[in-house]
């Protein structure tokens, strides 16, 4: 078995410990030494069976696979930023419940969680998560960093650039571009482009607000 650790150690992280476990089921690939956090608080104490063991600097002098449970895109990019030169590496998790064509590719430290289908020809950015219960159609692009939160639907050619975060139950109709760094609130419906740096509500999907 190969040693993991799992940056977060919030709700997200402890779902992701649970897709290690359910993974391990399947193939027994992954032994999961702990949680990285910077809550020096909880360091030492166990989460659901596993130890905080260290925080971000720490996992810098280490050699781990590590996998980044930090829902929150931008936050998450910048934690990776800070390991760029560690010897740290990052595999892509993957449920076994999970329908996926062997023409969609998968950028490292990815989490696909249970109940997706990932069709054919989609490029899945680095360090995106995919949450419970998604479709993703095909020639779809999910940018670097992309959080994609659980019974999103999104259709076919859409090109989602790094960092978005697209909130539950949102549906995005094919051929849809949504910039850089955009917050899709939950429920929403896109049905045209949306511009970077803005949070978007609503059906149809429109900018509330622009920020830096």
């Amino acid at each position: 078995m190969k040693d993991i650790v799992i940056i977060g150690s919030g709700g997200f992280g402890r779902e992701v410990a649970w897709l290690i476990e359910d993974i391990n089921k399947v193939n027994g690939e992954w032994n999961i030494i702990g949680f990285v956090d910077d809550n020096e608080k909880i360091k030492g104490t166990k989460i659901n069976g596993y130890e905080v063991i260290g925080n971000v600097e720490w996992l810098k002098d280490q050699d781990f696979n590590v996998v980044n449970a930090i829902g929150e895109p931008i936050v998450r990019k910048k934690v990776m930023t800070k390991l760029e030169k560690s010897k740290n590496t990052y595999p892509v998790l993957i449920h076994p419940s999970v329908m996926y064509s062997d023409k969609t590719h998968f950028g490292e430290g990815s989490i696909i969680c249970a109940g997706n289908i990932i069709t054919v020809n989609i490029e899945v950015g680095k360090h995106v998560i995919i949450n419970l219960d998604c479709t993703i159609g095909h020639d779809t692009l999910l940018g670097d960093y992309t959080t994609v939160l659980p019974s999103v639907n999104i259709s076919g050619f859409a090109r989602i650039e790094e960092c978005v975060s697209i909130g539950t139950g949102t549906a995005i109709i094919q051929g849809i571009t949504v910039g850089k760094n955009t917050i899709i609130g939950a429920g929403s419906v896109v049905v045209k482009d949306l511009p970077e740096n803005c949070t978007a509500v609503g059906s149809p999907a429109k900018p509330i607000k622009f920020h830096e």
